[in-house]
């Protein structure tokens, strides 16, 4: 693609106005953890001159993993935007983590940008998770590209890598897959491996050469010519099938020349389109030199092949009360349409919103409106609030670059936005919008945690606020049963890092402890039970007695209270005494302190004194005749059960199917998914799957995907409750 085409609007050899839509591009890259995606994010950088040899921005600092807690482990754990210009485009790079806890980041940059550049190593392959963002990003019309990267891995095998991408996301059509350039291979060193120094396009049959650290076009030699014959026709063919014009197959099958202007035109049109997916490859530049192998390559597939902002369909958009409004277009003198994609915290500056405008303009200082998201049950209350915008930049690295608008198609960084969260609607205030909330996985790991000190408890409240203003696929629950404070996450390293976070940002110290499942008991069988409150102290006494009678009830019924008293045994106005007293015991357990639940009391007879009894009396015999009853009676402990439902590919639904059974689930049916993929429903005592979100991708190598709603109450094995029994009276 060296030869320049302006056959879409906004492509490269037609120069775009700056500052409009059509000189945007906005591109995220996809690829599991190591696959050197952000190795790739700085070489882009180096070879459109927005970074120094050394890699280092204009105050010194790096461009990536500037953040502390990447810096210590090493590893992406949030999304970033770099920004770079190439042939008078500007490209908004957004780099994702490739961990799969980190999943919610990744999701957030698929919505900011318009096309996905799938990143693969060529030493450890394809990743199953991988796929499956593929399949996602196939399922909307996304534009895809593939760039095979650690070519100068000892164990890299382009053509090998090629192969196994077709097979894995060419579906059925493997030859919409195919490479645009085949690498150029060095004399092999002492260890037999080749290194690679350059690469032959095989549209225009020119050689780019990087062995001097400089790229250089030439001829390609006799050598190299029976090389690129076969993997040319077969590309030719694969942009012939999916041109517009039906001609060209018959003319090129008849012997006739396709025009490269032709072909290039197409293979662009194609690729914006999301029917043809070209093949990259890419290698880190060598020491001191300003340009990486197959940069300079995908940065023209960037700006020529990928779709500008105006040729991707906005998201859908009501008003905030849910009427229809009409569908947003690319138009910078359009309705201000703005979401905020990701929200961080700054030290110096405060909350920091990262915003992608769709429609309109958006202005510093301006007042927009702010929309909720309907993420209220994870924590994020629904928004509808004026706020002033503050200054609006552009990030990179650590560097915040003021930006005198946003026009749309482009991101931009919005200071000081209190309210905005990941998922709102920034709109104009006389106008307000609300869009359509983007898919956002669910948290199924739970963590429970409290303060380490009493300093820290002071400020947990407001600290596990801002953590998960920033983060909506976390969840943050406050059990009114267990009393515990639940961080549900999306797998160990994301708890791990939002701890990290509460401590660094927010100087909030916790402790993780065990996470309490809510566990209830009730009456296995009838039991009679005797209340008797009885004291004299001198002058006033106490003095109430009650009789009662238990039985169970079937599950989700309660707690129900019956009178029975006749004769007046019990004064009317001590009656709702005993049932307040009932009720409370209940709420505190009879056996191993869960609440009692399932049962229906019924009070049968009692005494009452003149003087001496009293409300609190009765509530205290009502009190001592359910523990009376339970000490006759065998007490169940009922733990509760989950519907569980496993999407998998179909290779592993015998190994889940398994694990859930060694788990005392019951599987019960399974269903087609798509092609290849089986929805496995169980029901699963909740006890037994606490950890599953970290089970399940062990299980499934990264591909497996659960959501569990709660069923029931059921009751625990007597092996397992009698150890919880010997915990609590040993406790006791």
């Amino acid at each position: 693609m060296s030869e320049k085409t302006g056959t879409r609007p906004g492509a490269a050899g037609r120069a775009p106005a700056a500052g409009h839509p059509t000189a945007l591009r906005n591109v995220v890259l996809v690829g599991h953890s190591g696959s050197g995606k952000t190795t790739l994010v700085e070489a882009l950088a180096l070879a459109s001159g927005a970074v120094n040899r050394a890699g280092r921005v204009e105050d010194g600092g790096s461009l990536s993993d500037y953040d502390e807690i990447e810096h210590r482990r090493q590893r992406s754990v949030q999304l970033s935007l770099v920004p770079v210009e190439w042939e008078g485009a500007k490209i908004n790079v957004l780099d994702t983590p490739g961990y799969a806890d980190f999943v919610g980041e990744l999701r957030a940059g698929l919505r900011a940008a318009d096309a996905a550049l799938f990143v693969v190593s060529a030493a450890d392959g394809v990743a199953g998770a991988t796929r499956t963002i593929w399949d996602e990003c196939a399922a909307v019309g996304m534009p895809r590209a593939l760039v095979i990267t650690h070519l100068e891995a000892a164990r890299a095998d382009f053509d090998g890598m090629t192969e196994l991408c077709r097979d894995a996301f060419g579906g059925e059509d493997p030859d919409a897959v195919l490479p645009l350039y085949l690498p150029l291979y060095g004399t092999p060193g002492a260890d037999g491996h080749a290194p690679v120094h350059g690469l032959i396009g095989l549209l225009t049959q020119r050689v780019f050469d990087y062995s001097s650290g400089e790229r250089t076009e030439r001829e390609p030699t006799a050598d190299e010519l029976p090389v690129i014959a076969e993997a040319r026709g077969r590309l030719i063919e694969g942009i012939i099938a999916e041109s517009e014009d039906e001609t060209l197959m018959d003319r090129y099958l008849g012997g006739e020349e396709i025009d490269v202007k032709t072909l290039i035109g197409d293979l662009e049109t194609a690729v914006a389109r999301g029917t043809f997916h070209p093949v990259l490859a890419a290698a880190p530049a060598p020491e001191g030199a300003r340009q990486g192998l197959g940069t300079v390559e995908l940065l023209d597939l960037i700006t020529r092949g990928f779709p500008t902002p105006a040729e991707r369909e906005a998201p859908g958009v009501t008003g905030t009360d849910g009427s229809p409004r009409p569908p947003l277009t690319c138009d910078p003198a359009g309705p201000l349409a703005a979401e905020v994609v990701k929200t961080s915290s700054d030290p110096y500056v405060g909350r920091i919103s990262l915003v992608r405008v769709f429609s309109g303009t958006l202005r510093p200082d301006e007042t927009v409106h702010v929309s909720g998201h309907g993420l209220e049950d994870r924590g994020h209350e629904d928004h509808d609030v004026d706020e002033r915008v503050g200054a609006l930049s552009t990030p990179f690295g650590k560097q915040q670059r003021p930006l005198s608008q946003a026009v749309a198609g482009d991101l931009a960084c919005v200071a000081k936005l209190t309210r905005a969260e990941t998922g709102d609607t920034l709109s104009a205030k006389d106008a307000p919008l609300l869009m359509a909330p983007w898919a956002m996985p669910d948290p199924q790991l739970p963590v429970a945690i409290q303060a380490h000190s009493k300093a820290d408890e002071d400020k947990l409240s407001h600290g596990l606020a801002r953590l998960v203003a920033e983060d909506p696929t976390m969840r943050l629950e406050h059990h009114p049963h267990t009393r515990q404070v639940v961080l549900w996450c999306l797998g160990e390293a994301h708890a791990d890092v939002a701890l990290e976070r509460l401590r660094a940002r927010y100087g909030v110290q916790v402790d993780t402890v065990t996470h309490m499942v809510s566990l209830r008991e009730t009456f296995a069988g009838m039991a009679p039970g005797r209340g008797r409150h009885v004291k004299q102290s001198g002058g006033h006494g106490q003095f109430a007695i009650c009789e009662i009678e238990v039985e169970p009830l079937p599950g989700g019924a309660g707690i129900e209270f019956a009178d029975k008293v006749v004769g007046g045994a019990v004064p009317r106005q001590f009656i709702p005494s005993v049932e307040k007293g009932i009720r409370a015991q209940a709420a505190l357990g009879v056996a191993a302190g869960y609440p009692l639940t399932d049962v229906r009391v019924t009070l049968l007879d009692g005494k009452a004194h003149s003087v001496d009894s009293s409300d609190a009396a009765f509530q205290t015999a009502g009190a001592l005749a359910l523990r009376d009853a339970a000490a006759q009676a065998r007490i169940d402990l009922l733990e509760p059960v989950a519907e569980v439902a496993v999407l998998i590919p179909d290779e592993f639904v015998g190994p889940v199917m398994s694990d859930l059974s060694g788990r005392r689930g019951r599987v019960v049916g399974t269903e087609q998914s798509g092609a290849d993929r089986t929805l496995v429903r169980a029901e699963v005592p909740e006890t037994e799957i606490g950890r599953y979100a970290v089970d399940l991708r062990s299980l499934s190598h990264g591909t497996g995907q659960f959501s569990r709603t709660y069923l029931r109450h059921e009751p625990m094995p007597p092996q397992l409750s009698g150890k919880l029994r010997e915990q609590a009276e040993n406790g006791a």
